[in-house]
């Protein structure tokens, strides 16, 4: 099945992925990051699924959100008659449920349901009993049940059963898990956390203050960033899966389940921008727990909570999605150093500062201390925004940012009377500007390079005048852009860097799709640039990459004409929202100038 033939459904703790088929192929529980219970995402149906549809397994006639919900409706027209499948997780009081109604809506519907729980990314097979009618499966510290007034028959290690819906009936399954050590928690009422769910949902969207010409796609990609938004801590995890590939078949498999700080003060800065200040406080709160310590121990992703340790594991028993190996849990760049997190969290900071969010001592105690940092290692090579895991180089993008977060921390003393060695960050500031136009920039091609003495493009370029380095009209600025729509735009959408054989940046084999991100970035730089029709072509052209329930991974292959990467990806989904304000009348907030 395509990454594009996918669903979410979530609670704001975890995820699912719904097949277009039915079949629910990807469950992670109690966390996001927590080893799956489903994983035919990334192996096969021997590895876990929850399939429930029509007999004969045919995908959907059609499916959708209901409106300004992450609640999930999947129609089939079958010979006989017509039969919905709602899928939705209701918001935990303490235990997930993944909960599925089968309603009838005309004729008379033979359906059929297979189970498979593997716990542990599919190497566990667990041990099933029944107790009052009801599944429960066990293994080591997991445990589910399955409640449902359908029985299901076991074998071949897997549940079945085959019942048939008429109309105007409802059938609901709720699949509960807990741990393994605690009796079996209450069940809950289907129907009441269904209505329940939609007024949350409903009440969350009318608060978005965008009233553009593409509130559609902005409001679904709003609910997508609240999705991944770990609700017990504010931290926001990058994209709900690992391994999905960014080459189909290739090896830059990765898992992006954690909380990366420039993802989420991204995520943060479009859901500020749209009217969401209650979030920003709750991810302040979180950054000041998981960055507490020295600024040097700063990491640029930690786990839901703050974790820290974050081990990158191989798991050889998964055959990869399509066969892209290896499948990897844990993620080994959180060692790297990427000097740009430090501007991307002083620029979120200044940006819910200035939005409303209440002054906090503790934050702006650790910010001196960030800038402080700055001040030391600004001048360093790291790893830059795309995580190279090869030799460090003296990124452009990073340095930019590092500019920013001086640049930050001298609004916050101009701006909101903070304290602070001010006239030194001034100084400092200019001077960073100074090196970065002399060294990053190529006079002779008229362009800003990847890192100094390179000459190389880089997509992350297009942020020089959407962070204020320089104005969208500056020769230079537009220099730049005109190169990067020349050299690396493939079928009309932006690659983050060359990927010729003689270019690894990553030092990994084989190439990539088109970066999402960076072609966003793109329509909102031509709308600053007054290029309000190739903008907006290039918006429109973007949002038909959407799957059909509005969803966007993190990158479009135009070889296959397919999404690639994992799934669904904030980092796709929040220049989008900025794009589409930079198109409408209603502007994007924040600084814009230096």
């Amino acid at each position: 099945m395509r990454i594009e033939d996918y669903a979410l459904i979530g609670d704001m703790q975890s995820a699912a992925l719904v097949g277009r088929d039915g079949s629910i192929d990807w469950l992670c529980l109690p966390r996001f990051d927590s080893p799956s219970c489903f994983s035919a995402l990334l192996g096969s149906e021997r590895n876990g699924h929850w399939w429930l549809g029509p007999t004969g397994r045919k995908p959907a006639t059609r499916r959708r959100y209901r409106p300004d919900t992450l609640i999930l409706e999947s129609e089939w027209d079958t010979p006989t008659g017509t039969v919905r499948v709602t899928d939705f997780m209701p918001p935990r009081d303490r235990n997930p449920d993944v909960v599925r109604i089968i309603e009838g809506v005309s004729g008379s519907v033979e359906m059929s349901t297979q189970l498979r729980v593997r716990f542990d990314y599919g190497r566990i097979v667990p041990w099933i009993r029944r107790s009052d009618g009801h599944l429960q499966a066990v293994g080591g510290p997991d445990s589910v049940w399955l409640h449902s007034p359908v029985p299901l028959k076991g074998g071949d290690y897997a549940h079945r059963a085959t019942f048939t819906v008429n109309e105007g009936d409802r059938v609901p399954f709720v699949f509960t898990w807990h741990p393994s050590h605690e009796r079996m928690p209450p069940q809950i009422q289907a129907e009441d956390q269904l209505n329940q769910t939609e007024v949350m949902w409903a009440d969350w969207v009318s608060r978005c203050t965008y009233d553009g010409p593409y509130r559609e796609a902005v409001t679904r990609s709003l609910i997508t960033l609240k999705a991944l938004t770990y609700s017990p801590t504010g931290g926001i995890v990058a994209a709900p899966t690992t391994s999905l590939p960014e080459n189909l078949g290739g090896v830059r498999n990765w898992d992006y389940r954690f909380c990366w700080l420039r993802d989420a003060t991204l995520t943060l800065d479009a859901l500020i921008s749209s009217g969401y200040l209650e979030e920003a406080a709750d991810w302040r709160s979180w950054l000041l727990r998981a960055i507490a310590g020295r600024p040097q121990d700063l990491q640029i992703m930690y786990g839901v909570a703050g974790e820290r340790r974050l081990p990158e594991l191989l798991l050889d028993w998964l055959d990869g999605y399509e066969e892209s190996r290896p499948v990897r849990i844990g993620n080994e760049a959180v060692k790297q150093l990427q000097l740009d997190v430090y501007g991307e969290v002083m620029n979120c900071l200044y940006v819910s500062r200035a939005r409303g969010l209440a002054p906090d001592e503790r934050a702006w105690a650790i910010q001196r201390q960030l800038l402080d940092y700055v001040e030391e290692h600004w001048d360093q090579p790291d790893e830059g925004l795309w995580e190279v895991r090869g030799p460090r180089r003296h990124f452009v993008h990073s340095k930019v940012m590092c500019w920013a977060a001086l640049d930050r921390g001298v609004k916050y003393v101009e701006e909101f009377g903070r304290s602070g060695p001010v006239d030194r960050w001034r100084e400092l500031r200019e001077v960073v500007h100074a090196e970065i136009c002399d060294k990053g920039f190529d006079p002779g091609r008229n362009t800003f390079t990847q890192s100094y003495g390179s000459s190389e493009l880089d997509a992350a370029l297009l942020m020089i005048p959407m962070v204020g380095f320089l104005p969208a009209d500056d020769p230079r600025v537009l220099g730049t852009v005109a190169a990067i729509e020349k050299d690396l735009m493939s079928d009309g959408f932006v690659l983050r860097y060359p990927l010729a054989e003689d270019n690894n940046v990553d030092g990994l084999p084989g190439g990539e799709g088109a970066f999402l991100a960076c072609s966003f970035w793109l329509v909102e730089v031509m709308a600053m640039q007054g290029r309000k029709d190739e903008a907006k072509d290039l918006f429109e052209r973007l949002l038909t990459l959407r799957n059909d329930v509005g969803l966007l991974a993190e990158e479009y292959d135009p070889r296959y004409d397919r999404l690639v990467g994992n799934f669904p990806q904030a980092f796709s989904h929040v220049p989008l929202i900025h794009a589409a304000r930079a198109l409408s009348v209603t502007p994007r907030p924040g600084p814009v100038s230096g």
